[in-house]
């Protein structure tokens, strides 16, 4: 890689942090925005829905946005909405006459910076001239782990040592990394994704492309294969280890967090000893293996070894997809990763949602809920084979 792309890719790498800050540091407050402003829980449940509502929606809206004003000012643009949203957290609450308004309008600007963020990372990372495009996508999305990781220990370190109500404090400070991070994407290189003289695929070309469809459904698989289990780790945390509900929470996303952010680190550091499709493959048997001891282990122990165990199964699914992608679809742009963000999404939603259905299903068992997902993991294993059997079917067309 030249050197002056180094900066690029460290850039990108804190981007992922930042959405990790996104994403975990509010709901670390909810309890407290309930005691403090006196905000029903039923409200407070939707701020949820807003934050990944907006980063669906900027899914399947940016890319047209994006290819016009450029990567660098949808990066700035990103950065600096979700240090936005995180400073007027600490203000608007307070002046506005509906405390929930001043919330909503504050989750609303930085889940618009995350979801940008989601969009803009991979493809920006992918155009850079890497030695090992595979190993270095696999080592970016380890960050949003690692990012998640810090963001819940660091916080709970400060609010232990300095108290729950200074925590306007710590979202100024979480507001410092994106504008510092948006200073740097003023100034590093950002290559092409597309060839010159070229332009990105329009979606027509996308739709009637059979591996677009097939990497469609791995991308949903393997963000429902993730949630399915993530959503629920602090439950199995508390369960199997008879542990209040705060520690549970730390100690079951932490874990699961920890487990696929070392997944990921791995491959990004040796995946050029490693098979990218057989590294995937195996993964989702070893996924499908940790939703049977979740849902059929009788230890609670054991069960909750099945969601560290599924977190590391699950790390390469999600930026191994793309990888795959892109090797296979030539100047797929920004649409197309759009597009499978927005298939991730979709997953990481309707893998809780079926788990949670199933276990209603199952007299409120939500082992047995789990253990229904497994179909995703499986499907999964499926389309990767589906995928290698097409690769060869092109290849032998072409000789």
């Amino acid at each position: 890689m030249e050197k002056n792309f180094n900066a690029t890719m460290r850039a990108c790498f804190i981007g992922y942090i930042v959405q990790a800050i996104v994403n975990n540091f509010v709901p670390l407050l909810f309890l407290t925005f309930r005691s403090q402003f006196g905000i029903p829980l039923s409200e407070i449940t939707f701020l949820i829905t807003i934050n990944f509502g907006i980063q669906l929606l900027v899914d399947m809206l940016s890319a047209g946005f994006i290819d016009k004003i450029g990567y660098r000012a949808s990066m700035i643009i990103a950065h600096l909405s979700a240090a936005a949203g995180l400073i007027l957290l600490t203000i608007l609450p307070f002046v506005l006459p509906d405390a929930f308004a001043g919330i909503l309008i504050s989750v609303f600007l930085y889940a618009l910076g995350g979801g940008l963020l989601e969009v803009l990372v991979s493809p920006i990372v992918e155009a850079c001239p890497t030695d090992n495009k595979e190993m270095a996508m696999s080592l970016l999305h380890s960050f949003y782990c690692w990012g998640h990781v810090g963001v819940v220990l660091l916080s709970t370190i400060y609010f232990y040592i300095f108290g729950t109500d200074k925590w306007m404090y710590l979202a100024i400070l979480w507001a410092i990394i994106p504008i510092l991070n948006m200073i740097s994407f003023t100034r590093v290189p950002i290559a092409t994704l597309v060839e010159d003289g070229e332009e990105g695929a329009k979606l027509k070309n996308l739709v009637t492309n059979n591996f677009f469809w097939i990497f469609m459904v791995m991308m949903l698989c393997a963000g429902a294969s993730e949630q399915s289990v993530s959503q629920w780790a602090s439950a199995f945390a508390e369960d199997a280890l008879g542990v209040t509900k705060t520690v549970g929470d730390l100690a079951g996303p932490m874990l699961f967090a920890i487990c696929m952010g070392s997944a990921r680190a791995i491959f990004g550091k040796m995946g050029d000893k490693l098979n990218l499709r057989r590294f995937m493959f195996l993964s989702t048997l070893l996924c499908v293996v940790s939703y049977i001891i979740i849902g059929f282990s009788s230890s609670n122990i054991f069960a909750f070894a099945g969601c560290a165990i599924c977190g590391f199964s699950v790390g390469i699914m999600w930026p191994g997809t793309f990888s795959l992608a892109s090797a296979n679809i030539r100047n797929g742009g920004t649409l197309m990763f759009a597009m499978f963000a927005l298939a991730g999404d979709v997953g990481c939603s309707m893998g809780p949602t079926f788990a949670g259905f199933m276990s209603s299903a199952f007299s409120d068992n939500l082992r047995k809920g789990i253990a229904a997902s497994i179909c995703f993991p499986i499907v999964l294993a499926i389309t990767l084979l589906l995928e290698r059997s097409a690769r060869h079917s092109q290849r032998d067309s072409k000789e």
